[in-house]
């Protein structure tokens, strides 16, 4: 049997009932009911609960044994009773039965619970990052993330981009913001800066005669947060295509996006082509280069409405030739003062 492990813990269903079996990973709960301690064992793949009788050699070893901590066991499989079946779990059915266990790993006491989703203060949680990213909520974004750049080349492929890595360390470029730079051992004095995108490389790799570059490449940058990315540094989908009009390019992200929108989510997205505004008609009908059209309040054009109305602020605007524009809110009208406030 192999040291460690013989299934994870979201493999074991009812057809291995009566088999021995061996499990590692972290003690997720525990429960002692009467003498008898349940244990919820968790691992990258899931959840199985473990049941140690008090008259197990296993008793002793996992009864002092904290939250987290790190224990291989071995036991056999039961099938649970119709009344304590759990059909969250995928291994709900079933309940090892442990004759055996060994404390791999022994856990301290935790800053912060990780089986409970509660608020903790962000400090605490970069603090403890190996932690915090035992947490489910985090631990399923860090899975969704690389599922995501799987397709993310899988369809670059089929679209007969090839993936290409260019250089971390290199010469200081002109861009939008301001570089990190690290200081050179071999050349004392001279620093090499962080790429802010890979910009140059990527042009160079048109140049050299490669048709079609993707990579999934890290950009640093010293500037401050943003809504949309971290602090320094962040990850983003680049791409270069020789001989391509602005419609081609176009028409490869919008298959990307679309495909991954249906891969990953079941939410309704605009189906391809997307629709197309210019610069001038976003800013005239949203006031910003990046509209939210979700909210579908465009501002409209009332000078023909106003001139000559009486009201001087919008008349003598529109004389001087000026515009008035609005934003139409349906129902807004029903609204009382205090909901304006």
């Amino acid at each position: 049997m192999h040291p460690y492990r013989t299934h994870t813990c979201n493999a074991l269903g009812l057809a291995e009932v009566g088999h021995e079996v061996r499990l590692s990973g972290w003690i997720h709960r525990k429960r002692d009911l009467g003498g008898v301690l349940f244990i919820d064992l968790r691992d990258h793949y899931g959840v199985t609960q473990i049941v140690i009788d008090p008259n197990s050699p296993a008793a002793k070893t996992l009864d002092g044994a904290r939250i987290e901590s790190t224990v291989t066991v071995t036991g056999t499989v039961k099938k649970r009773e119709p009344g304590t079946i759990n059909p969250r779990l995928a291994t709900g059915e079933i309940e090892i039965g442990v004759t055996a266990a060994v404390i791999q790993g022994p856990a301290d006491v935790l800053p912060f619970p990780i089986a409970d989703e509660t608020t903790m203060p962000e400090a605490n949680r970069l603090t403890y990052r190996f932690l915090d990213l035992r947490r489910a909520k985090l631990h399923k974004n860090i899975i969704l993330r690389s599922a995501v750049a799987a397709s993310v080349r899988r369809r670059m492929w089929e679209m007969g981009f090839m993936e290409m890595n260019t250089p971390i360390l290199t010469s200081s470029s002109p861009e939008g913001a301001r570089d990190y730079l690290v200081p050179s051992r071999i050349h004392p004095g001279k620093f090499y800066a962080l790429p802010q995108a890979p910009q140059q490389f990527k042009q160079l790799l048109m140049v050299s005669g490669f048709d079609r570059y993707f990579q999934i490449a890290p950009c640093f940058r010293d500037e401050d947060a943003r809504a949309d990315r971290s602090p320094g540094e962040f990850y983003q989908i680049d791409v270069e295509m020789a001989y391509a009009t602005q419609e081609d390019v176009f028409a490869a992200m919008e298959k990307l996006m679309t495909g991954l929108f249906a891969e990953f989510t079941t939410k309704t997205i605009t189906p391809a082509p997307f629709p197309r505004i210019t610069f001038e008609e976003a800013m005239r009908k949203y006031g910003c280069d990046k509209p939210d059209l979700r909210f579908d309040l465009p501002i409209e054009d009332i000078s023909d409405l106003v001139k000559g109305c009486g009201f001087a602020v919008f008349a003598d605007c529109v004389a001087k030739g000026g515009v008035v524009r609005l934003i139409k809110v349906p129902g807004i009208a029903a609204q009382s003062r205090k909901w304006f406030t």
